[in-house]
């Protein structure tokens, strides 16, 4: 009898192993159970049925054979082949590609369309339309006898009887389902609906499979009209929900986000009403306000105040001047008298030429007050600011003047303009 060691029997079935042609390259189906993700980027696994189990692995440098995330219990089809370890002398099945079987290759499939759809910029936010705040008209696509439009309308009704809800029966599940959907989509866009609901109550993956149909998802990308997709239930998830531009966990809900709430409508419009009254009262306060100011300066810039205060000024120089010189004429009266005649000339004659140096000075302050040259026929004329107008190029045709004379002002408006030419110097 021959005696081998343990690694020369290891060694002779790791090489049987690798000579057997069907065990090189050989697709297993089963229950994937004891998942784990190692560190290194490896996965450990058991594929079982009913009968037994095998221990696989999936080599980090094989992930790329793997489009979805393993977990306990999925059917899963494994890609690979056999070897022994020659360490621990058990056999293992090395995999190259993992897929879902069944319901998971759906699943597959979806997870794949999902990546091209997004890569391709569709789910992107910037293309998300906000949801009108005040609808007429609502499209809805879904069934006719389902449960969905049933809810909707429900809702609808509750919330704001006077939305409109237009309804096209489009089919929602089986052959056929997808067409009808984006046939569906383009009918109640040429009717110009405001906003549009797209969805089905709850079923299986087959039964939803349609919303996942990348001529669904085209076209509710390309819609002019916002539309909201309600799928199924709030932990379902389908292709539309991402392109729409807004996912409602159920149809209800989408009912709740496209028909706003008449009595909070009619509530936002009282505060509205409320928020411009206060705005004109401010508006009004301040321009009377306003008014009040540029009267008052008005009033003290005006032409006949000036004139007032000129006059006032030239009276009291003039009082000034008058007992100025009878103080001086009281003191020195006495002493005039004692005085020659010659010196009591040379008095007079300076009083004289005080009298007449005064009445210069008054005619003078005639000559240059804006009131006499209101009373001589004269006017002042001044634009709507209150700056002096003394060019025709200063105001424009229709422009509000105001024309101040010797007992008034008049209100005037600019009908047309002349050059006038009085006269030149050589």
């Amino acid at each position: 009898m021959n005696v081998y060691t343990v690694a020369q029997i290891n060694s002779y079935i790791k090489n049987m192993f690798q000579q057997d042609i069907l065990l090189r390259s050989v697709c297993v189906k089963g229950e994937a159970s004891n998942v784990k993700y190692h560190s290194s980027g490896h996965i450990y696994f058991t594929l079982k049925d009913k009968s037994g189990a095998i221990r696989c692995v999936m080599f980090a440098g094989n992930r790329s054979g793997l489009s979805f995330h393993l977990e306990e219990g999925q059917q899963i089809l494994v890609l690979g082949h056999f070897d022994v370890y020659e360490r621990d002398g058990g056999y293992q099945l090395y995999a190259r590609q993992i897929r879902l079987e069944g319901a998971g290759a759906l699943y597959e499939k979806f997870e794949r369309l999902k990546k091209e759809l997004e890569e391709r910029g569709m789910f992107d936010p910037s293309y998300k339309r906000p949801i009108p705040s005040y609808v007429r008209r609502v499209g809805v696509v879904t069934a006719p006898t389902g449960k969905a439009i049933q809810d909707i309308l429900t809702t609808a009704r509750m919330r704001n009887p006077f939305v409109q809800i237009i309804l096209y029966p489009a089919r929602v599940q089986g052959e056929g389902a997808a067409p009808s959907i984006v046939n569906g989509i383009h009918a109640l866009e040429a009717l110009g609906v405001d906003v549009m609901i797209v969805g089905r109550g709850g079923g299986s993956v087959e039964e939803m499979w349609a919303f996942n149909e990348e001529i669904v998802a085209q076209a509710i990308f390309d819609c002019s009209v916002p539309i909201i997709s309600a799928v199924g239930h709030e932990t379902d998830f389908s292709i539309s929900d991402f392109v729409a531009d807004l996912r409602a966990i159920t149809p209800t809900a989408a009912a709740v986000a496209a028909v706003p709430e008449i009595a909070g409508v009619l509530q936002r419009m009282d505060g509205y009403y409320d928020q411009l009254q206060d705005a004109m009262q401010y508006k009004l306060k301040s321009a009377r306000q306003l008014v009040g100011e540029r009267k008052m300066r008005l009033n003290y810039l005006s032409p006949m105040n000036r004139l007032k205060e000129h006059k006032q000024k030239a009276q009291q120089d003039r009082q000034r001047l008058m007992r100025a010189m009878q103080t001086v004429l009281s003191g020195s009266r006495s002493d005039l008298l004692r005085k020659d005649e010659r010196t009591r000339r040379a008095m007079d004659q300076k009083l004289v030429k005080s009298h007449h140096a005064l009445n210069l000075y008054i005619e003078r302050l005639k000559g240059l007050s804006p009131l006499d040259k209101l009373n001589q026929g004269y006017s002042y004329t001044a634009a709507a600011d209150g700056k002096t107008l003394n060019s025709i190029r200063q105001v424009r045709e229709g422009d509000l003047l105001s024309v101040y004379v010797q007992d008034g002002k008049i209100e005037a408006t600019v009908q047309g303009t002349q050059t006038l030419t009085y006269g030149s110097t050589r």
